[in-house]
């Protein structure tokens, strides 16, 4: 059976860079929050808390709050009877969506205070996990390394000691999408300075580079 290309590992890549570079803008310009990483932000949240530095905590507060409302407003798209049997068409509109909020983002961020810029940065970030979970046929994430590591990590061992050709597969869209994440981070890392919140245009071209991927998949 033919890999969708919303599945293929060069999607998945260009997903997984988007959204180091979303996470990296957040961390470094707007008070060390992520904006799709929320499990960084509890144990910083559990972290401020310890230290007592309650008022500095209620950032994080806001990005899972956010987060959460960005995931339903997902789900309810899926849910539409149109879009939850047209897969395909979904996944643009997801896609068209989130870049757009990224380039309103990027022209009145400036503008706002950094809760605000977070609470949009989450809200956003929360599109592409809930829509895109899978790669070549296995689950995987787009925001969060640590299973795609894992998995990276088991099919490596069944791949080498047990020559398991579809291990081998996973090994490479895993590392694919794993260097993505690595290389949004580092993209983003080296334009902030100059280009602040209008950095946040790199991550939306990408994710439009990715929608024109999405556009080859058609309905069965």
């Amino acid at each position: 059976m033919r890999t969708k290309h919303t599945e293929s590992t060069v999607f998945g890549a260009l997903l997984t860079m988007a959204a180091g570079c979303i996470d990296a803008h957040s961390y470094l310009l707007h008070g060390q929050v992520f904006a799709g990483l929320q499990t960084g932000n509890l144990i910083l949240l559990g972290v401020r808390l310890g230290q007592g530095e309650v008022l500095q905590s209620a950032r994080y507060v806001v990005s899972l709050l956010a987060f959460i409302c960005g995931t339903l407003v997902i789900r309810v798209l899926q849910r539409l009877p149109r879009l939850r049997e047209h897969e395909p068409l979904r996944r643009r509109l997801v896609l068209a969506y989130e870049a757009t909020l990224l380039l309103i983002i990027a022209a009145i961020g400036g503008m706002l205070p950094d809760v605000a810029v977070i609470a949009l940065l989450s809200f956003t970030a929360a599109a592409e996990l809930q829509e895109f979970r899978r790669l070549e046929g296995n689950p995987f994430t787009p925001l969060m390394m640590t299973g795609n590591l894992r998995s990276m990590t088991v099919s490596a061992f069944d791949a080498n000691l047990y020559h398991d050709a579809s291990a081998k597969r996973r090994v490479r869209a895993m590392g694919g999408v794993l260097a993505g994440f690595t290389i949004g981070a580092l993209l983003m890392t080296a334009i902030s300075p100059y280009l602040h919140n209008a950095g946040l245009i790199v991550p939306a071209i990408i994710l439009v580079i990715a929608m024109t991927l999405a556009f080859l998949d058609h309905d069965d």
